[in-house]
């Protein structure tokens, strides 16, 4: 499954989306914590064109519930309660390491990142509209082909990206822009680099 010429259909690609939520959902369940919520490896691909060429050495991304409108109601909730970003980080960790990723079948594929204003990369990704999300970490590598697009600010998923990024960022600045990724699961693959030796 490592050849980007190889095409998934039906079980297959679905078996490969259902093992890289359970991947990335383990992933972030330790770094919340183990690294009291920092992005591992894992949360942060590498960018490229379809050819090859790199575009970023590494966004960080997240994913989110199929119905995200409690999660973000919570999130927006201990933002707005205290203005000390420790007790905010604490409570956010503290609700990130208990169960929040503890069912990965709870979670959609799409994939977003934030953006601060006047970044160039959002324009650059958007003029490809399509772009390889390559993910590493523990020996596996996933790597994902992706339509990007632009999130309004009034959706839902950009809603849950910018409450779950103000519980890390409290200064984030007005303006921000968040990207949506969407993989091709039929033209995805992963490489255990464990079995290759």
């Amino acid at each position: 499954m490592s050849s980007d010429n190889v095409v998934l259909i039906g079980e297959a690609a679905e078996e490969l989306r259902d093992e890289f939520l359970h991947w990335q959902c383990r992933l972030r369940q330790m770094a919340m914590r183990e690294q009291a919520g920092r992005p591992s490896r894992g949360m942060r691909p590498k960018v490229e064109t379809k050819q090859g060429e790199e575009l970023s050495p590494g966004i960080v991304v997240l994913i989110h519930k199929t119905d995200s409108e409690d999660s973000t109601a919570l999130f927006r909730h201990q933002v707005l309660k205290t203005q000390d970003p420790v007790e905010r980080w604490e409570k956010a960790v503290d609700h990130l390491a208990a169960a929040y990723f503890q069912r990965h079948r709870e979670f959609s594929d799409t994939l977003t990142a934030l953006f601060g204003p006047g970044h160039g990369l959002p324009d650059h990704l958007l003029n490809h509209r399509h772009v390889v999300l390559e993910f590493y970490e523990f020996s596996r590598r996933y790597r994902l082909p992706c339509t990007v697009a632009e999130l309004a600010e009034s959706d839902a998923v950009f809603q849950h990206t910018y409450w779950h990024n103000r519980l890390f960022n409290p200064n984030l600045p007005a303006g921000v822009r968040i990207l949506a990724f969407q993989p091709d699961w039929s033209h995805a693959s992963v490489i255990n680099e464990e079995e290759e030796e």
